[in-house]
């Protein structure tokens, strides 16, 4: 079990020092929210940001790109330090050869569906994923409710992993607190991104808290 906190909703005038604290938590992956203005309606930050934070912490970056033509943005992600890097179904018309793109750097490949899109298509890509993140918000901004017609997402992709037996994390991004995060757990899920709950308060006790929650629903 992953939980991966995501510092869209983290204090940006000084991330260095929340990085410690996550770190001092067990903290192993920092997702990071790349918003380009286009694919979602906001902007966070780029390749100079992710290689700065990238100095000061060995945890493993989750690079998620909300953005139009992910594929120009790869290579520049990769030199930045990214660990994984996630792109979304719907940002691409070759996710097959973008996905092989990724690998081609010997990092670790995501795909992400928004709430509205189908899983079906996975299948035919499960070789080339290391994670498939299911968006339980549209995304964009942090701080949104979960939608609850994701369960049923999560169950049916959990399938399609076990069944196609292969080692790929199950995320789930948007809306995680204590009871969405049981309820997603129990659904299958293994990776989850978390981040006004982690952040809103102290850091060290609702990571510790929601693991405690995350590991409980997996028995």
């Amino acid at each position: 079990m992953e939980i991966a906190p995501s510092i869209l909703n983290a204090d940006f005038s000084n991330l260095e020092l929340v990085i410690k604290q996550l770190e001092q938590s067990g903290v192993k992956y920092l997702h990071l929210d790349i918003m380009d203005g286009h694919f979602v309606p906001n902007l966070t930050f780029g390749p100079p940001v992710v290689k700065s934070l990238r100095s000061k912490t060995k945890l493993i970056f989750d690079v998620h790109l909300m953005v139009e033509k992910p594929e120009l943005l790869i290579e520049p992600f990769v030199d930045a330090g990214a660990d994984f890097i996630t792109v979304h179904w719907e940002s691409t018309k070759h996710p097959h050869r973008l996905l092989q793109k990724i690998r081609s750097f010997e990092k670790k490949t995501g795909l992400a569906l928004n709430p509205a899109t189908l899983p079906d298509n996975l299948e035919y890509l499960m070789e080339l994923l290391d994670l498939i993140l299911i968006m339980s918000v549209n995304p964009g901004f942090g701080g949104q409710s979960f939608i609850p017609s994701q369960i049923n997402k999560i169950k049916k992709v959990r399938e399609m992993i076990d069944r196609a037996n292969r080692k790929i994390f199950l995320g789930v991004d948007g809306g995680i607190n204590l009871q969405t995060a049981r309820n997603v757990v129990a659904a299958g899920a293994d990776f989850l991104v978390a981040g006004s709950f982690i952040f809103n308060g102290d850091i060290v006790k609702n990571y510790q808290e929601l693991l405690v929650i995350c590991s409980k629903a997996q028995d």
